[in-house]
């Protein structure tokens, strides 16, 4: 009787349960139409049992987050979820010194790994590096510089594509094209830049919109040179001029048979995280490096307020410019590893929900954050291979989680921290 009156003394039941039934009918106005309405050509089927299972689950699971809310470690968690007040969020002195031994463990557990995965890991995890690779290139435009970009898939494309066509028609390989499908990158997202950079907010948002659906179009409708729709073969990597495949292309020699070993299948793919692994690491040192030097400070500045940042003297123009090449040039790297993997392009792939998910990728990574994009293009890209039965509600799963993000996290999983000093409350200045 004691232990009862306990339970119910420290637990609010009544605030629990009502919580818990607001959250079923939340639930219901949103699964219901989607997954409870099974579309069968020009009928359709309800599946009232799945939409009880999901209801029920998410009641469940509100009723026990509202009573482990009401705990000492709940409210403790809550207020790690509450945004700061005024002020600039300070990282505690050993988060620096926890990361010297998380990330040097964290690039062994890489540089293993291929050992002991299966060529359907590789694949998941190489897809991972790619939207990494994305999001790093778009977190500079969007994170650091403020600049909302909605068509930065035309820069993947134009990598992808890149790769392809230097192939078809000019005999290029992997190696020749990587670093020009950046530069292309690089000047496509300056030519687009001087003409629409002077813009702001929303318009900026509608132009570059208008371009990847441009480039998009243009992939798609001129068959004699991209193939249309049907698409173009993208070359495998090599390595010193040895093939990955049984049999080598144009009187080449296989890698197995130079070396003296059986053929495997899973070798490209290990080939490919190896050379995607380093790209990564060197991308994001440069990206730590530039938030450090005074272009980094310009792009935070040019955020934060483009008014101050002309008025101190600097020219806004070329400071959007310098994070619109930069985040291009990424994309286009991103690009030709997408290309090889692949070893197929079509303009399918290149889509606006492709932009969104990397924009889903910054903002729920957290503005500027580096080790947060990292951690959100894995969750993202890797989740719905882990969920493949629920992949045609992916897009419901992607909006559900932004507005949760949005409720409890608006900076995303790892706030990008800076130098400063939090002011007391109620301390006169």
């Amino acid at each position: 009787m004691s232990a009862a009156n306990t339970v119910s003394s420290g637990f609010d039941i009544k605030r629990s349960l009502l919580e818990t039934i607001v959250a079923g009918l939340l639930a219901l106005i949103v699964f219901g139409p989607v997954v409870g309405v099974v579309l069968d050509g020009y009928s359709f089927n309800a599946e009232p049992k799945r939409v009880a299972w999901l209801v029920g689950g998410v009641m469940l699971g509100r009723f026990v987050l509202s009573l482990f809310l009401q705990t000492a470690s709940g409210q403790r968690m809550l207020q790690g979820f509450e945004s700061g007040g005024s002020g600039v969020h300070v990282l505690a002195p050993d988060y620096k010194s926890r990361l010297r031994y998380i990330i040097p463990a964290l690039i062994v557990i890489a540089i293993v790994f291929p050992i002991f995965a299966n060529k359907y890991l590789l694949t998941v995890v190489i897809l991972g590096l790619i939207y990494v690779l994305l999001g790093l290139g778009l977190n500079i435009v969007v994170g650091l510089a403020g600049l909302l970009d909605l068509g930065y898939v035309a820069f993947y494309a134009i990598g992808a594509y890149g790769l392809a066509l230097g192939y078809q028609y000019l005999g290029l390989g992997f190696w020749s094209v990587l670093p020009l499908a950046a530069i292309a990158a690089a000047l496509a997202g300056c030519i687009l830049g001087f003409p629409v950079l002077r813009m702001h907010g929303d318009y900026l948002a509608i132009v570059t919109l208008g371009f990847g659906e441009i480039i998009r179009l243009v992939l798609n409708n001129w068959l004699s040179f991209t193939g249309g729709p049907n698409g173009m073969p993208a070359p495998s990597p090599t390595f010193f001029g040895l093939e990955f495949g049984r049999r080598a292309k144009d009187g080449g020699v296989p890698i197995h048979e130079f070396f003296g070993f059986d053929y495997n299948a899973n070798l490209k793919f290990v080939f490919i995280y190896a050379v995607l692994f380093i790209v990564v690491l060197a991308v994001l040192y440069i990206k730590h490096r530039l938030t450090r030097m005074p272009v980094g400070r310009a792009w935070e500045a040019l955020r934060e307020d483009e008014i101050a940042c002309r008025s101190m003297g600097l020219n806004h123009v070329l400071v959007k410019l310098s994070a619109f090449t930069l985040g291009a040039s990424t994309a286009g790297l991103a690009g030709v590893f997408f290309a090889t993997y692949q070893g197929f392009v079509n303009p399918s792939s290149f889509t606006f929900f492709e932009s969104a998910l990397i924009l889903a990728i910054v903002v729920l990574g957290g503005m500027g954050s580096t080790v947060g994009v990292v951690i959100a293009a894995f969750v993202l890209t890797v989740a719905p291979e882990l969920l493949r039965s629920f992949s045609e509600y992916r897009v419901l799963l992607f909006g559900v989680l932004m507005v949760l993000m949005m409720i409890w996290r608006p900076r995303g999983l790892i706030r990008i921290s800076r130098a400063g000093v939090t002011p007391r409350k109620g301390v006169a200045p």
